[in-house]
């Protein structure tokens, strides 16, 4: 059973959504309690870092997923979810995450080395490298890469490049897929990203009925 986590700040719909067409049963809360019970949890995010953190704090929620983390239970951050991940952002103001993974999530600069400028957020279908082949969450995709649909104006900046599973190229490489353990995060929408997408979604399922997840 998967949980995703409410907590005021997720597109909801479009997750349980992905999750009921591939067959996964899933239920949507907020109380702690009530998430323990679940197999694994998928933590979604829409907005911003600072106020999701703020969220997370009031409802509980922070040291919840972090202790989740720590008994190596399956967790998958998307979009948002998956910044939340690292230690801090600078969005609105410097804000502690839950450091989960080392590094920080800063804004892209606008601007190549080269002074060209390029639009930001970085918005629409992009490509994915994927970096480690072996990983359970990329089996079955037809070939070693493909597009997905990104909407984000910061990116991650992992201390530990073995953290990065997966990238994207946008004026440099981007951080599209992280994990370490049974920590996971898509900076992407999987359930936006069609074939690629809801295949990725669909691994993820099959690794918590495994109960096993990571290199």
């Amino acid at each position: 059973m998967i949980a995703i986590i409410d907590y005021g700040m997720g597109n909801l719909h479009s997750v349980s959504k992905a999750l009921e067409r591939l067959g996964f049963d899933y239920f949507i809360s907020g109380v702690p309690a009530e998430l323990a019970k679940a197999d694994a949890l998928l933590l979604p995010g829409v907005g911003s870092f600072k106020d999701a953190m703020e969220s997370l704090h009031q409802s509980g929620l922070t040291t919840f997923i972090q202790g989740w983390a720590v008994s190596e239970k399956p967790l998958l951050g998307i979009c948002l979810g998956m910044q939340l991940l690292f230690e801090e952002s600078e969005e609105n103001g410097q804000s502690l995450g839950l450091a989960l993974l080392p590094g920080k999530v800063q804004r892209f600069s606008g601007e190549t080395e080269a002074g060209y400028s390029y639009k930001v957020p970085h918005m629409g279908w992009n490509n994915l490298n994927i970096k480690d082949t072996d990983h359970a969450l990329f089996q079955a995709l037809e070939g070693a890469e493909g597009y997905v649909y990104f909407v984000h104006s910061y990116v991650v900046h992992a201390d530990n490049e073995e953290d990065v599973l997966a990238t994207s190229s946008y004026y440099g490489e981007v951080p599209a897929v992280v994990g370490r353990g049974s920590v996971l995060g898509m900076q992407f929408h999987p359930e936006k990203s069609s074939a690629v997408g809801m295949r990725l979604l669909q691994n993820f399922g099959e690794m918590v009925q495994k109960a096993g997840v990571g290199r």
